[in-house]
């Protein structure tokens, strides 16, 4: 199975708001084959709280735009990691040192990457 288009579309709308608010470390990891919840991890880093919070502003304002609204969001408070389930992908926003300590491309490792600027 491969991530459908409307999921690739958000990713990249996804990873470009997250990269216009100088998220560091933007991914997208194609995660159809392993999880019938979603097609899309979109993975991005921030250096403190509150650009965890723009970014993910930026997200839901970009996404929002596409007609693509979050159906969970959990994380906002502490503003360490916040993941935003837009059901066809999902998008973590972490603070460097979660996105260092998690390591979600090397737990998702397997599966593709998406070439986030076609």
């Amino acid at each position: 199975m491969v991530a459908t288009q409307r999921a690739l579309d958000l990713a990249r709308a996804a990873a470009a708001a997250a990269q216009d608010k100088l998220a560091t470390s933007v991914t997208a990891i194609d995660v159809s084959d392993q999880l019938a919840l979603t097609d899309v991890f979109v993975v991005a880093a921030a250096d403190n709280e509150r650009q965890v919070s723009a970014v993910v502003d930026a997200v839901e304002e970009r996404l929002h735009a596409l007609q693509a609204k979050p159906v969970r969001r959990e994380g906002q408070h502490e503003g360490r990691w916040v993941l935003l389930d837009f059901g066809d992908i999902v998008v973590h926003v972490q603070h460097e040192e979660e996105r260092d300590f998690y390591d979600l491309d090397r737990l998702w490792g397997d599966c593709p990457t998406i070439d986030l600027t076609a």
